[in-house]
This record gives C-alpha cells, sequence and structure tokens, in this order.
C-alpha cells in the first residue's frame, strides 16, 4: 500500500510540475500572442478550479464537524477560494454594486442571476452570500470532488428530465430555505447563453415557483456581459473588471402560482433594463484600460437587445 501511494503522489507530483511549466510558458508567449493568453489562462483556471473543489470538500466536511449552521457557510468559503485562486491566475475580477447590501442583508432569499459561461465560477466566487446554496443538475452529484463537495455543502440536486422528482426537489427547497434561514441561487435562463450581446435567454419558472411557495424575496444579480473578455469560440481570454449590479428584492407575499408568470417576466426585464447599461459601462472600462497601452482591444460594445442567443451546453439550474 505505502508504495501504491508513493507512486501516485510521485506521479501526481511530475504532472503538477509539467503543468505548471506548461502554463507558465503560455504566460510568458501571451505577451506576443492572444491564443497563448488563452491557453494559459484555461490551463490555470482548469487547476484552481480542482484544487478549489477538493479545499471544499474537507472545508464541508470540517465545518459539519464544527456542528451548529456553520456548515451553510461551505460553499461561501468555497467561493471566496475560487474568488482569490482565480483572479490571481486570470486577471478578471468582479465587481459588485450593492450599496444597500442587499447580498447580506436579505435572509433567506432566492437570488437569480445571468449564466453567460464557465466563468460564472468566478463570478460567484465574487458575489455568493453567506448562508446560501446553488442548485445543480443531478448528473453532477457524483462528480469526483465538484459532487462530493456539492452533496457534502448541501446544494440541491433537480433532475430536469424528470418533473416529479424536480418538484420534490423544491418542496424540499423551500422546506430548507424556511426552516435554516438558507438562501438559494439559481440561474433561471438554464443553460449558459454565451451571449455576444446584452441579452437574456427567456426565463424557465422554477426559480420563481420556488420563492412563491417559500413566501421569500427574489433578489436579481445582474452581470455585465463580459464576451469582450472572455469567449471560447473567439478564443479570447483577457484580464479585466466585470461589473455587477444587486437589483432591489421584490417581495412573494401574497402571491400564488397563478401569478409566477407574470413574476417571471417582470424580473426579467428588470434584470434586462439593467443589463444593457451595465454591459456598456464594463466595456468602456476596457477600452480605456485598452488605450492606456493595452495591445488587445476589446470588440465593439453591442447595442441592448432582447433577442435570444444561441444556446450552449447545459449548466445550472431552473426547471
Amino acid at each position: 500500500m505505502v508504495a501504491v501511494l508513493s507512486a501516485v503522489g510521485s506521479a501526481l507530483a511530475w504532472f503538477l510540475v509539467r503543468y505548471f511549466i506548461v502554463v507558465v510558458m503560455f504566460y510568458l508567449l501571451a505577451y506576443v500572442s492572444p491564443l497563448a493568453g488563452f491557453a494559459a489562462r484555461t490551463l490555470a483556471s482548469w487547476i484552481a478550479l480542482v484544487f478549489c473543489a477538493i479545499y471544499g470538500v474537507f472545508a464541508s466536511i470540517a465545518l459539519r464537524l464544527s456542528g451548529g449552521s456553520r456548515w451553510q457557510s461551505a460553499q461561501w468559503a468555497t467561493a471566496r477560494a475560487f474568488k482569490f485562486t482565480m483572479s490571481l491566475l486570470t486577471g478578471i475580477t468582479f465587481e459588485v454594486e450593492d450599496p444597500h447590501d442587499y447580498l447580506g442583508g436579505t435572509r433567506p432569499a432566492v437570488f437569480v442571476g445571468n449564466h453567460q459561461t464557465a466563468l460564472d465560477v468566478l463570478m460567484l466566487g465574487c458575489m455568493f452570500p453567506k448562508y446560501c446554496s446553488v442548485t445543480a443538475k443531478s448528473s453532477l452529484r457524483n462528480y469526483p470532488f465538484l459532487g462530493w463537495f456539492m452533496r457534502l455543502s448541501g446544494t440541491i440536486f433537480i433532475d430536469r428530465a424528470n418533473s416529479k422528482d424536480a418538484r420534490s426537489a423544491m418542496r424540499g427547497a423551500a422546506d430548507a430555505i424556511l426552516s435554516q434561514r438558507q438562501s438559494v441561487y439559481m440561474f433561471p435562463e438554464g443553460t449558459r447563453s454565451y451571449a455576444q450581446e446584452a441579452t437574456l435567454l427567456p426565463f424557465k419558472k422554477g426559480a420563481f415557483h420556488l420563492a412563491v411557495q417559500a413566501g421569500v424575496p427574489v433578489v436579481p444579480v445582474v452581470v455585465a456581459n463580459y464576451s469582450h473578455l472572455y469567449s471560447t469560440g473567439k478564443l479570447r481570454f483577457l484580464p479585466g473588471k466585470i461589473p455587477i449590479k444587486v437589483l432591489e428584492p421584490i417581495p412573494t407575499t401574497g402571491l400564488t402560482t397563478d401569478d409566477v408568470t407574470a413574476l417571471t417576466e417582470s424580473v426579467r426585464e428588470a434584470m434586462l433594463q439593467e443589463l444593457g447599461p451595465l454591459t456598456i459601462q464594463g466595456r468602456a472600462q476596457a477600452l480605456a484600460t485598452a488605450t492606456k497601452g493595452s495591445k488587445s482591444a476589446p470588440i465593439a460594445v453591442p447595442a441592448p437587445t432582447t433577442a435570444a442567443s444561441d444556446k450552449g451546453t447545459s449548466s445550472g439550474v431552473s426547471l
């Protein structure tokens, strides 16, 4: 057994050293090639994701063993790990505009945000509230490290292929919200949009059914479109700042199932109204930075639109 562990440890060390060397080489080449910068930041993000997921597993175990409600902060603690490691490795930061502290002062609540790419992991790291849980596809439950962390930290898994199980999951989520004062963060678009413009996909209603069922407010979180900094289709991964705006909570007290459609549409419209100006703000900052000496200028600022973009890889959560 000792020999096996030693061999595994040696192989892992061999892999990590060479992985590190490759990443550093790409970072050095990034000064002359944007494609090398894309490769460097992508590889660095992958390894950061793995290490933060491992950290999340041990943090969740430690917080559960400590007793009380500390385990409810496991996802917040892991989100902060994502923030510090990925911001350092990618040069991308998300700046949160929340002057009224809706993130910290609204509990419990259903937080809803737009879902663009896998980079939203870093976005959540920068703004994820304490005492909050994400929801995720049930297929992620058995993923090594990530799935273990999700189960230990109280993630709500939803099987979107089985509406009966999904409804049961929502009932369980509503019970957790009320009994544990545990908030939930959801992506009502239900998939990554990979949008190149300031737009939103149509919203699914699961998050809003949950909010109405639990009688808690919906807190919209709007993230500026950041395709000028990160786009897998265009092999673009540049450092920069991306603005986020937290909107005023929308109460659901007294609402019923009959009101869910109107609630869904009103929240989407409120987010869409903010998305355009927020995107222009973010790209103006990037343009100002580029004119100070960066060789990579951002793409043109698109006009806000309500058209749905092409759908991408399914991820995250909603019904």
